[in-house]
């Protein structure tokens, strides 16, 4: 049990020096890009990384045209295959949220005009969660209100 105990903690250790190493190196260059992968999470490793930049992208932490990390610098500073970022950077770009530019790198793409599949497919998750959550005992009033405060942030302003 305490080898257990012990790998754990390590893993973990490592994990978090990563992550600040990732995180000094991009702070040196000007830019403070935080790309968190838990080792312990059973999702992928390239989902992780791919919904994190996605966060990063619809918050509006990156801005449209704006460069990503390389795929090389990603994998230097997080030891992460560089396979596994490749994976995430090509679903990201699939999905439309980054372009590729060969020679010079990974981009912020413009947020696409209508996707009306993509847009059912969020309302469903929505319609999932609400029903979750009343079924958990939350008041609709509540979820409403939350529903509200989160589409009228400040901080997140899309054209």
């Amino acid at each position: 049990m305490t080898v257990r105990i012990w790998k754990r903690n390590i893993s973990v250790l490592i994990y978090i020096v990563h992550l600040l190493c990732f995180c000094v190196n991009n702070i040196c260059k000007g830019v403070i890009t935080i790309i968190v992968v838990d080792l312990r999470n059973p999702k992928p490793i390239y989902e992780q990384i791919r919904d994190n930049i996605k966060h990063l992208i619809v918050t509006g932490a990156l801005k449209q045209d704006e460069k990503l990390p390389s795929i090389r610098e990603l994998s230097l500073t997080t030891s992460i295959n560089p396979n596994t970022i490749q994976k995430a950077f090509r679903e990201l770009e699939t999905e439309g949220y980054v372009y590729t530019v060969p020679g010079r790198g990974s981009f912020v793409a413009p947020p696409p005009k209508n996707n009306p599949d993509r847009i059912n497919e969020l309302f469903q998750t929505i319609k999932s969660a609400a029903d979750e959550l009343i079924f958990l005992g939350t008041a609709q009033e509540k979820i409403t209100e939350f529903i509200r405060e989160t589409c009228f942030k400040e901080d997140i302003k899309h054209d």
